[in-house]
């Protein structure tokens, strides 16, 4: 049985440094949870320098959430400068079929290999060229619907694909796992799904990206497991949920991951 909890210590060791391009929603709630878990994040999206801070980083998030011409223009060169420089880089495919802008943006960036692709199921069905019901950046697909299409979207770009949902489903086209950890009130505080991103950025810095994609989810959804027994609400959540990522043990992610073979 795999140790779980492993890239969670592997990751604390090395602090990865984190270029995080992301929404404008979710800048700080992405920056806590990355130094929460051990991580060091960085938010650079000028053109000017975001490739160039790309080159000095061990990871690269790109969330496409809040899209503007010049911001998908500093999107590009990071991608492409992280795959010159074999850096791993996640792709957070936010409302990916919604508009016009999103599927061209998606697709110039799917076209530049990500490590990981990280979303929900009507954005990883978009993606796969499904039929996807996605309603703004919130997913209108169950996770099972999106499996097929996952599974052939790993294998048409390399990337490991991970839909998140009630269990998240992750795979590298060949292997599945199923992850069953979380709460019901994690999609009722914004910008957790990014967060997860970011963290996904950081577990797989130097580390096998499939295994790592699964380790993240789990320690994730532990925690919100943990902060949502000391929380009332969605407010009191969020605080509870960031000391839930700074307190929880690479052991207690090994006794509390539900992770299972798909």
């Amino acid at each position: 049985m795999t140790d779980w909890g492993r890239p969670l210590s592997t990751m604390r060791q090395s602090a990865p440094l984190v270029h995080t391009i992301t929404n404008y929603v979710a800048m700080n709630v992405a920056a806590n949870v990355l130094l929460a878990a051990g991580a060091s994040p960085a938010m650079v999206h000028a053109l000017d320098e975001a490739a160039e801070f790309t080159a000095l980083s061990d990871a690269l998030t790109i969330n496409i959430g809040t899209l503007s011409a010049p911001w998908v223009a500093a999107m590009l060169a990071s991608a492409a400068q992280a795959g010159a420089q074999g850096i791993p880089w996640v792709l957070d495919p936010v409302a990916a079929g919604a508009t016009a802008f999103r599927r061209q943006t998606a697709a110039q960036l799917v076209a530049l290999a990500p490590t990981v692709i990280r979303g929900n199921a009507s954005e990883v069905l978009a993606l796969a060229g499904g039929a996807a019901r996605g309603k703004g950046a919130d997913a209108a697909d169950a996770v099972e619907t999106a499996e097929a299409g996952a599974r052939e979207l790993a294998r048409a770009t390399g990337a490991v694909v991970a839909v998140t949902g009630p269990v998240d489903f992750v795979t590298d086209g060949t292997r599945a796992w199923h992850i069953a950890n979380g709460h019901p009130i994690m999609p009722r505080v914004t910008a957790l799904g990014c967060g997860l991103s970011g963290l996904v950025g950081a577990f797989v810095a130097g580390q096998p990206a499939a295994e790592a994609t699964v380790s993240a989810l789990a320690y994730y959804g532990l925690a919100g497991e943990i902060a949502a027994g000391r929380a009332t609400g969605p407010g009191s959540f969020q605080p509870a949920f960031l000391d839930a990522l700074h307190g929880l043990t690479p052991a207690a992610v090994s006794a509390g991951a539900r992770v299972s073979v798909a």
